[in-house]
């Protein structure tokens, strides 16, 4: 059954919502996915604070026009969803792309991130990063080493120390 046009108008303003407030928004192939894997996926996407929108071409061509993002929507091939990232940028692509090789039958084709398109290899670099967690959790693990070491120093002095007396003693 064809959309009307407050329908048709309602979703075009949905989607134009959705690219001003995203921090990153790229495209997926949906063609061969299942209905279940499709619900799991967006699952997946609403816990990282992402979702994932389908829409017919036209209607995200003429969202897009309007936001003023340049973008040739008929290169994207297949069944197309756009999928918006609202807190982290890089958490909605990595789990796209975890969940990507689980199920071969989705395919990222590219996105936008910082105001520039990203081809689909782009996109699956950026989706290969850790995130922004794994990366503080690193710089405070480096930070800590040298003073978790210097105490484990310290204490093996100590430790050498009490030997030695207790031969001594003994």
């Amino acid at each position: 059954m064809p959309l009307n046009k407050t329908q048709k108008k309602k979703i075009i303003d949905d989607l134009k919502e959705k690219i001003e407030k995203q921090k990153i928004f790229f495209f997926v192939n949906l063609k061969g996915l299942k209905v279940k894997d499709l619900f799991n996926l967006k699952k997946k996407l609403k816990k990282v604070d992402s979702q994932l929108k389908v829409s017919k071409k036209t209607l995200l061509k003429l969202a897009l026009k309007e936001k003023g993002v340049e973008l040739d929507i008929k290169k994207l091939e297949g069944e197309i969803a756009s999928v918006f990232g609202f807190k982290d940028e890089i958490l909605p692509a990595k789990t796209t792309y975890q969940f990507s090789l689980e199920n071969k039958n989705l395919k990222i084709l590219g996105g936008y991130f910082e105001g520039k398109f990203l081809g689909a290899e782009e996109m699956i670099m950026l989706a290969q990063l850790p995130t922004k967690d794994e990366l503080l959790g690193r710089l405070v693990g480096s930070i800590f080493a040298p003073v978790s070491n210097f105490v484990y120093v310290l204490n093996a002095n100590i430790k050498g120390l009490i030997q030695v007396l207790k031969q001594i003693k003994t």
